[in-house]
């Protein structure tokens, strides 16, 4: 039995550096240390007080996307009826959307100003030199996915290359939507809504890694939706499992089929895509004034076709991420199990913007476009606005070239900077599908404008390949193409031309809203997600007894007689494992010393699977759990005490527990990434 023991091992101060190639945080301490009581045991068993649930007269979801965002509602007593938020003031020609664009406008004192289409009209309309005070943000969602070290602290950068908190910038998008959803849902009671009767859902890619997800809440809080006491009045939903919810709910007439698999609605497939697509936009343009949707309950007829275990995969493309997810039917509810961990890359229709700016790098120079972003920011956000509608206009089978205005102080400035005129600058330029036309336009060929497209496409068809080769992936049934990129004809097709012999191919309608009213669905029955694949594996740092060969020297740690192994991970679960949503792990400890007065337990995380001691590299700490053992007579205290510490896998959250048994003192931890 005694070489089973073990020690939980805390990172005290640290002492002169040992003389191992370690530097172990283990040495310096021996008083905190506890040992499992074996064996160790683990209960899967779900929490019985996660179903009493607080109640909420509405649902509010908010789809936070890279390049545009949006809120949709429900109220509770009326869960069939899903409102989209009201129109919003501004909008683009050529674009027509629920969703406003995520640019946010903060005041040269920094104060929050205006967001969406107001922010970019009102920034649109300074003076050129006035606008360089104002701090002018968009597209800015990708920076917690790209940064690797994200914290409370992370800045991101203005227009006019000022730098600013990032958890301040979300915080005040938040508060935005807040106010904004809760002003349209009191016009509609007729009476003040409070915000305790909202519960709040927000979206976000499952590729995210942890600390970005915990940042998405930390910003709730502080943008007043909700709070960490009461932490369950926000759900942290993922974008392509929102997406999977909805699509069970679609009837026929609401989505597009795009396989070759089967003739659809008497179409032969190789009409189906253009046919079903004026028949589709037909259809959207009759009920856009229309901004409530019924959502039949009732299993839509596509779902019908599903068995038990079949699998679907939702390939989610956005403005900045696509997200790739694997789910399996669990009757009879119906229930969603995560076949595969979520993939996916920053594969969004921003990769179509980078293309773009790379070619007028291409033709007016790198030097020049750096400074006209800086110089002329309201310009360029002007040009990048054009781009937009005539990137929507992008088709497969388009033949007549695509006009893209370029505004007057872009010409202007292009002069000034070098001495000769736009057009010169496309005549020496040698790229010779992108013309000048005497209306002051860029003409770009079909062709251009397709290969700008290209890149970002293929990564996307690349990756779904990699998926499909997996084994767990082989058997799929359905590919449902949601998102806003999956609007484009040119991917459509891709994803035709490369998987339409695979599996079935659909496209919800309205496909833009897609994930915003899964989002909705999902707050108001957020069981329904039944089984994910934990992103990571956890465990705490233990000590146990040292084995001669089997673990290293350096490792060896003598403490009043005993040879300790330091720097043990103990396992609770690892990378990719099935993990029930409430599903609590348990390990028991027992304190190494008899006399010890406090125990702390470290909680550490990594991606890969296979770890063995928390110094091995990727292995990150992630949470403290420090018990006060005092204030019991000896007598009381059995001789081995049980110190039991729990794991509790939440919805995007890790609540950990330690108990001690004899005093039924416990301490809570939440899962940490942006502190440690």
């Amino acid at each position: 039995m005694a070489d089973k023991e073990a020690g939980v091992s805390d990172t005290g101060p640290r002492e002169a550096a040992p003389t191992s190639a370690y530097s172990s945080p283990a040495r310096s301490l021996g008083d905190t240390g506890i040992t499992p009581l074996s064996p160790s045991h683990i209960v899967n068993d779900a929490d019985p007080n996660v179903s009493e649930q607080q109640t909420f007269l509405v649902v509010v979801a908010v789809d936070f996307g890279t390049t545009s965002s949006g809120y949709a509602y429900s109220f509770t007593k009326e869960p069939e009826c899903i409102h989209v938020m009201r129109r919003w003031e501004g909008g683009d020609p050529g674009v027509s959307n629920q969703k406003t664009p995520t640019t946010i406008l903060l005041t040269p004192e920094r104060k929050f100003h205006s967001f969406g289409y107001a922010a970019r009209d009102f920034y649109h309309d300074l003076d050129p030199n006035e606008a360089k005070q104002w701090l002018y943000l968009e597209k800015f969602k990708m920076k917690l996915h790209t940064t690797g070290d994200l914290t409370m602290d992370t800045d991101l950068t203005a227009a006019n290359g000022k730098k600013v908190k990032a958890l301040e910038i979300f915080a005040y998008a938040l508060q935005y939507f807040k106010e904004q959803a809760l002003k349209e849902l009191s016009d509609q009671a007729g009476s003040e809504f409070e915000n305790s009767d909202v519960r709040w859902v927000i979206t976000v890619p499952a590729i995210w890694k942890q600390p970005a997800k915990q940042f998405m809440r930390q910003a709730a809080y502080q943008a007043g939706l909700a709070s960490p006491e009461n932490s369950e009045q926000l759900i942290i939903a993922l974008e392509p499992e929102a997406a999977s919810i909805y699509c069970r709910k679609l009837r026929l007439h609401q989505m597009i089929e795009l396989s070759s698999k089967a003739a659809v609605n008497g179409y032969s497939s190789s009409d189906t895509v253009g046919a079903g697509f004026a028949q589709a936009k037909e259809h959207i343009r009759r009920n856009r004034q229309s901004r409530t949707f019924l959502v039949e309950n009732v299993i839509g007829e596509i779902w019908s076709e599903l068995e038990e275990g079949d699998k679907y995969v939702v390939v989610d493309s956005g403005g900045g991420t696509v997200d790739l997810t694997v789910h399996q039917i669990r009757l009879p509810e119906g229930h969603l199990k995560e076949l595969y961990k979520a993939t996916g890359g920053p594969y969004g229709s921003l990769g179509v913007d980078y293309e773009f700016e790379k070619l007028l790098c291409k033709i007016f120079g790198e030097d020049f476009i750096e400074q006209f972003k800086i110089k002329r920011p309201a310009a360029w956000v002007d040009l990048m606005i054009a781009f937009e509608s005539r990137k929507r206009a992008a088709a497969p089978d388009r033949t007549n070239p695509l006009n893209i205005t370029l505004p007057f102080s872009f010409i202007d400035y292009y002069k000034k900077f070098r001495g000769h005129s736009v057009e010169h600058a496309l005549r020496k330029s040698n790229v010779d599908f992108v013309k000048w036309s005497s209306q002051g336009m860029l003409r770009m060929s079909p062709d251009a404008m397709n290969a700008l497209f290209k890149p970002t496409i293929d990564s996307i068809i690349e990756h779904l390949r990699d998926l499909f080769q997996k084994p767990e992936v082989s058997t799929v049934k359905f590919l449902f193409l949601v998102g806003g990129f999956a609007e484009a004809p040119l991917l459509q097709q891709a994803v035709q031309a490369a998987f339409g012999d695979k599996c079935r191919i659909i496209i919800p309608q309205d496909v833009g809203l897609t994930i915003l009213k899964g989002a909705v669905l999902f707050g108001l029955d957020p069981a329904v997600i039944k089984v994910r694949r934990s992103p990571l594996t956890y465990g705490v740092g233990v000590l146990n007894r040292y084995v001669e060969g089997k673990h290293p020297p350096e490792k060896l740690l003598v403490k009043d007689g005993t040879r300790w192994c330091t720097d043990v991970f103990d396992k609770f679960i690892s990378a990719d494992q099935s993990v029930a949503l409430g599903e609590l792990v348990k390990r028991s400890y027992t304190p190494a010393k008899p006399s010890q007065l406090v125990i702390v337990i470290n909680i550490y995380s990594s991606e890969l699977d296979d770890v063995s001691f928390i110094t091995d590299p990727g292995v990150k700490k992630c949470g403290t759990l420090r018990l006060d053992l005092t204030g019991t007579s000896g007598a009381a205290v059995p001789a081995r005490r049980e110190i039991q510490t729990l794991m509790q896998f939440g919805d995007t959250e890790i609540k950990a527990t330690a108990i001690d048994i004899a005093t039924s003192k416990s301490v809570k931890v939440g899962i940490d990434f942006l502190n440690y």
